[in-house]
């Protein structure tokens, strides 16, 4: 079996953007606005609500076990349970994230969607995008093997 790069750069991907989950319950009201988690989730945060610390590390946990599952795909780490299946789901939901970013702002008026800005959505969705192209990428080149 070969080196997979693009899935060891997807898991450090992956791995990084929960980093920058956790650093926003740390850095606080500032960097969920920064990070275009919204008024909402940074009022909550400033008022000392634990529903932003839930959630952010919520997110963080699925973001490390996606990164997990890339290391497992790439032979880095031990190969964890319907390995193929679930780099299949994991590439399919950063691209239709990334997709359906790129497009939701400029097709609904859903308060949902616009409490965040539209360089948030565009920036966010096009990480997403790199971020699914390279579990798509390495999740490919592993299923050829």
């Amino acid at each position: 079996m070969g080196r997979n790069n693009q899935l060891i750069i997807a898991g450090g991907l992956s791995f990084l953007a929960a980093l920058l989950h956790i650093g926003c319950i740390f850095g606080g009201p500032d960097w969920y606005l920064f990070f275009g988690a919204g008024e909402r989730m940074a009022t909550l945060s400033a008022e000392g609500s634990p529903y932003p610390t839930f959630v952010t590390l919520g997110i963080a946990s699925v973001l490390i076990g996606w990164g997990l599952y890339a290391l497992s795909g790439a032979g880095v780490i031990f190969k964890l349970p319907l390995l193929k299946t679930c780099l299949v789901l994991i590439t399919t939901v950063y691209l239709l994230r990334g997709f359906a970013g790129l497009a939701g702002p400029f097709i609904t008026s859903a308060p949902v969607i616009h409490q965040n800005s539209i360089s948030f959505w565009i920036v966010s969705s096009l990480v997403c995008c790199i971020f699914g192209t390279f579990y798509l990428l390495g999740t490919i080149k592993l299923w050829r093997q």
